[in-house]
């Protein structure tokens, strides 16, 4: 990522600490997501997701990993890194009177490819 950002100076990072040169903010206040993949990220790649808001981790918030057949309490606070290209996931609904949001860093694979391709696009190498 050093070298995509040295060779475009005017692109910045998300957080200067962060290795992910991308992040969301999914700000609900009931962010629930069905289960998918993010097919357009890294696929070699992970992406942490950070479970934030006032909920119930009893009752819902759980991250539902379905490829793994695993359902995990997530308070709030609590962070997966997970391969979020290749293995389905998402989260229970919560309590109507409850909050869920949820902050997720993230790379796209077509950085990736930007860089393989020397700083160009696959339709620019034809």
């Amino acid at each position: 990522m050093n070298t995509v950002f040295n060779h475009h100076p005017n692109l910045k990072r998300p957080f200067k600490s962060s290795v992910w040169p991308a992040a969301t903010f999914n700000l609900g206040p009931h962010s629930v997501t069905k289960e998918h993949v993010d097919m357009g990220n890294y696929a070699a790649g992970a992406c942490p997701i950070t479970a934030l808001g006032s909920y119930d981790p009893m009752k819902g918030g759980h991250m539902v990993l379905w490829d793994l057949k695993l359902i995990i309490k997530f308070p709030p606070g609590s962070t997966i890194i997970l391969p979020s290209s290749t293995l389905h996931h998402g989260n229970t609904t919560i309590q109507p009177h409850e909050c869920w949001y949820s902050f997720t860093q993230y790379a796209s694979g077509v950085i990736f490819h930007w860089f393989d391709y020397g700083f160009r696009s696959a339709q620019q190498l034809l």
